[in-house]
């Protein structure tokens, strides 16, 4: 990818730029759970946007996608805002950063990435963290710090694609760490690395390809389940609230909240389960929590659908460590723990018997934990 970004610069701008790359991201467990003020525990991956970026000494921003084959300039005037949407995030980053104090000047870049699209793997926070990094690089002397240019992102989300995320895609692609998952507390935003070295296994997610298309918005309706649980608990969010304290209220909550609160309370623990297994190397530990998650979203969070159980089902069938939805839900992809020796008769296997039943095969796509943000020399 180097090397092509370097050819399509210097064949649009004539020179050359400095590189920047930042990662997608894969979350092992902890879903659904950042709003109810618990933890995640994501990592940086090795699929990622790059980009080349001169400055060029004026007040215009030149930006050439690769990947889209599509070229936009913009100014750096909140009125300067540019109609295309995948312009909007790198434009959003440097009014950010402007907002915050920063400094950004007219610029050249040509980017382009190999983060799956669709999969879940947050291509749009890969790209505003490689943006914030370098413009923070180049024009700041890197005095903004980490979790500022996460919190760019985020705000880059919210300001000017119209998107009301948490902070956990960007702050995985900032502060990845090759062979390290994060564990961040979504209530106090501390965090702490945990290793992820997984010797004889792989992590490889299975894309159902699938996306159902909903009538109402069920994410609302499960955190407004969250948080009328908790307010009955007396608690702030469920982060605070103990399987004791649920069963003894359950006469004053719906079968519905019930279920929903039993699955955040649980994913709670099984994220700190996950920790401490990992740092004993019990990857056996790893995998049966996972499938305890998987099992939570289907039947008590019902956020699950039927392609992606069986994708699971057929993850047990083979015996694969781990296995488990990825994600929000209704479509998308499972995360999978596999042994070495069990990982081609299982993909082999999950192609076959998901095209016999869906028409078609999951898309396979291998991922290996690995640095986020960053210079490219």
């Amino acid at each position: 990818m180097k090397e092509k970004i370097t050819a399509l610069f210097k064949q649009r701008f004539g020179n050359e730029g400095q590189l920047y790359a930042s990662s997608g991201r894969i979350n092992l467990i902890g879903e659904h759970t950042d709003y109810n003020g618990g933890f995640v525990f994501p990592g940086a991956i090795d699929k990622y946007i790059m980009a080349m970026i001169n400055i060029n000494g004026t007040d215009r921003v030149r930006v050439y996608s690769a990947d889209l084959d599509a070229y936009v300039e913009f100014g750096l005037k909140e009125e300067d805002a540019p109609q295309d949407q995948w312009a909007r995030y790198i434009f959003g980053v440097c009014r950010e950063v402007i907002k915050r104090g920063g400094t950004v000047k007219g610029f050249d870049t040509v980017f382009a990435g190999n983060v799956p699209l669709g999969a879940g793997l947050s291509s749009s926070a890969a790209l505003e963290s490689c943006f914030a990094f370098a413009m923070n690089d180049l024009f700041n002397d890197n005095k903004l710090e980490k979790f500022e240019l996460a919190k760019i992102g985020q705000s880059t989300e919210h300001n000017y694609c119209g998107v009301n995320c948490g902070i956990m895609d960007q702050f995985a692609s900032v502060f990845g760490k090759k062979d390290c998952l994060i564990r961040l507390d979504c209530r106090s935003l501390e965090y702490a690395y945990f290793p992820f070295k997984a010797d004889g296994y792989k992590l490889v997610l299975l894309d159902s390809k699938v996306k159902h298309e909903l009538v109402d918005s069920p994410y609302n309706k499960r955190r407004q389940s969250c948080e009328r649980v908790a307010a009955t608990l007396g608690v702030e969010t469920l982060r605070d609230a103990t399987m004791e304290m649920l069963e003894a209220a359950r006469d004053r909550i719906s079968e519905e909240d019930f279920m929903r609160a039993r699955y955040v309370i649980g994913e709670k623990q099984r994220v700190l389960d996950v920790c401490d297994a990992l740092e004993r190397g019990d990857m056996e530990t790893v995998g049966q929590r996972m499938y305890e998650t998987h099992h939570g979203l289907s039947k008590d969070y019902e956020v699950s659908c039927e392609e992606l159980d069986y994708l699971n089902d057929i993850a047990r069938e083979c015996g694969v460590t781990g296995s488990r939805i990825m994600g929000g839900g209704f479509g998308g992809c499972t995360i999978n723990l596999v042994k070495e020796e069990l990982y081609d008769a299982f993909i082999a296997t999950a192609k076959e018997k998901f095209n016999a039943r869906y028409g078609h095969e999951p898309v396979v796509i291998d991922v290996i934990i690995s640095d986020g943000a960053r210079r490219v020399d």
